[in-house]
């Protein structure tokens, strides 16, 4: 069984780990309420601080990196504006440290490196050593983080070089965990040691918790490197011990995951395991649901290796499980910002409204002249406040596009008026389940890219096929599709409806199959059963649209027992659809936990 890999490179994973506690020593304290606050202090003007400081302080709060980027080319503008040059080389080094550290954020490394160039420029005419020390520790991640190691190394050393005479402590220590990373990447453990240790003693000096923390779970990773067990697990352990006080459950599991990758390729089963097992049941315990997914990714990995298959698909599937409910986290909190903008927007207009009312009352008691300005005023208003309408208009029907994409409109729309679903039961809902036969088999052959390419374009008609009728998908699993119709009262038609989309399900398989159009072609196996359902939302912030009860368990055994090709109906199913579609009683079928159970294959020509 071939799975998604998650890669876990050994080096790049630990990389970042060392360079976030870095970024947090150069960029600030980043916190999106002062970013606010100083952005509205800069719209008013009644702030005590110049204009450059104020700029500098938004690139440095915000959360942003867009809206950074953009602040920090106001910052770079005006820095151009101002005669002589020398007054401003502060402001040109801070506002080109922001736009590297922006587009660094965003993935534009060869773009980051240039602005980190030009801050630097700046830094050394006005003779800042510190600026100039931290700035090549900021070129020199960069350069790692494109897998050039030799301008990395370079910037490194000079950087370095440069902290050591200030003196500046807690820049120091975060350069030396980076070079130490870095050094991981091109296997010279010893002087990646020697960084650690360094920077732990440093970091112990200033009592900086967290960077013990990573100086250790590092140092640790280096003796697994080394085959240095004993060590490894003392260092590792010492450093979860801190992490677990932090709360920094993520680079925990990190690390835990890390060493199960390690003990798996020097093919220690046992200690992978360990480690692998300690990292889920450390995510499961805190919520983690990106690294539920990836500690399932890697127990199915293993039990692959272990050649126990059924432990590996099972754990596979929960990697699918968890997978797919972080991508609908993903959909609720982009749906989130969209109505944060609309009501950032709606708050913007009633302030503008309030300003409109005091000039409206000032203005009657003056003279011709002020009325007459006045009129203007409400003439370029109007403008103002329809542009605005367009403007809010958009982003609500943004926001509700982004809502029916995960539930069903009316689940949506109590959503969106109350701030909350109550669960319903359904009395009559029809509800499909498909598998692919021999998916297993054709996953063992393809790469995960080809795999998730065929799935998806399987899913992805499935899905205008249900819409086509009405019906609502509900979710996937792994090969599995679920859909439902009838989670609405008004429409009586759903068992038909369900059958007729289920007949295209098949046709377009078939379809697919003799035109060899994918990777893999498949067979596809349809089960159906109608009758009562309860459906909700489950959770409060992060939510997902669900449906549960006997139906849909009985469903689910009417496609396991269901044939390639054919779609398989329950008796309840049956009774609503006789009259439109040609049926075939195949007699009691045993059924696993539910005894014998009448069914049907439907003969649809």
């Amino acid at each position: 069984m071939v799975q998604d890999k998650i890669y876990l490179n050994k080096v790049k994973t630990y990389f970042r780990i060392g360079l976030f506690l870095c970024c947090l020593q150069i960029v600030g304290g980043q916190n999106q309420k002062k970013a606010d606050y100083l952005k509205n202090l800069l719209k008013t003007g009644n702030y005590s601080l110049t204009e450059f400081r104020i700029l500098t302080k938004i690139t440095e709060s915000e959360t942003n990196p867009d809206s950074i980027l953009a602040y920090a080319n106001i910052l770079i503008d005006k820095a151009e504006a101002v005669k002589p040059k020398d007054s401003s080389l502060e402001a040109f080094k801070n506002g080109y440290l922001a736009k590297g550290n922006a587009l660094y954020f965003k993935g534009n490394n060869s773009k980051a490196i240039d602005a980190f160039l030009k801050s630097l420029h700046y830094a050394e005419k006005a003779k800042d050593k510190r600026s100039m020390g931290y700035l090549q520790i900021s070129i020199a991640d960069t350069y790692a983080a494109m897998e050039n190691n030799e301008f990395a190394g370079l910037y490194y050393n000079n950087g370095i070089e440069v902290l050591r005479k200030i003196p500046d402590s807690t820049n120091l220590a975060s350069a030396l965990l980076n070079a130490g990373d870095w050094s991981i990447t091109y296997q010279k453990y010893d002087e990646a040691l020697v960084y650690f240790k360094e920077s732990s003693l440093i970091f112990k000096k200033l009592n900086n918790a967290m960077g013990r923390a990573y100086n250790l779970g590092n140092i640790g990773i280096v003796y697994a490197e080394q085959n240095k067990d004993v060590l490894a697990e003392n260092n590792i352990n010492e450093a979860i011990t801190i992490l677990e006080e932090l709360d920094d459950y993520y680079a925990i599991s990190i690390y835990l995951t890390y060493l199960a990758d390690i003990y798996a390729d020097k093919e220690n089963f046992d200690l992978a395991f360990k480690y692998a097992n300690r990292g889920h049941t450390l995510s499961k315990k805190n919520g983690l649901k990106k690294e539920i997914s990836d500690a399932n990714l890697k127990l199915s990995e293993l039990y692959e290796k272990a050649g126990n298959i059924e432990l590996a698909h099972r754990h596979y599937k929960d990697y699918i499980i968890y997978r797919d409910s972080v991508r609908n986290i993903e959909e609720v909190q982009r749906i989130g910002n969209a109505m944060t903008s609309k009501a950032q927007t709606e708050a913007e207009l009633a302030n503008q409204k309030q300003k409109t009312q005091n000039v409206l009352m000032w203005a009657s008691v003056g003279v011709l002249f002020l009325i007459g300005l006045l009129a203007y005023s409400l003439f370029k208003r109007h403008k103002f406040v329809k542009a605005t309408n367009k403007i809010i208009a958009a982003e609500k029907q943004r926001s509700d596009d982004l809502l029916l994409n995960i539930l069903p409109e009316d689940t949506a729309q109590e959503l969106k008026d109350n701030g909350r679903v109550v669960a319903k039961k359904f009395p009559s809902v029809t509800v499909l389940f498909s598998d692919f036969k021999g998916f297993t088999s054709y996953a063992e052959n393809l790469s995960p890219e080809d795999l998730v390419k065929t799935i998806d374009y399987y899913f992805s008609h499935f899905d205008l096929i249900m819409e086509k009728y009405g019906l609502e998908k509900i979710k996937t699993i792994g090969d599995a599709y679920m859909a439902a119709g009838g989670l609405n009262f008004d429409n009586d038609k759903h068992a038909e409806q369900m059958v007729l989309a289920a007949n295209e399900m098949n046709a377009f398989v078939t379809k697919a199959k003799q035109e060899d159009i994918t990777d893999a072609t498949f067979d596809i196996r349809i089960g159906i059963n109608t009758g009562p359902v309860v459906a909700g939302v489950v959770g409060t912030k992060k939510f997902a649209y669900d449906i549960w009860g006997d139906t849909v368990n009985i469903a689910s055994r009417m496609e396991s027992n269901s044939e390639p090709g054919r779609i398989n109906i329950s008796e309840d199913t049956y009774k609503m659809v006789q009259h439109a579609f040609n049926c075939e009683y195949r007699g009691k079928l045993a059924v696993k936990n539910r005894g014998e159970l009448n069914m049907y294959f439907v003969n649809y020509t």
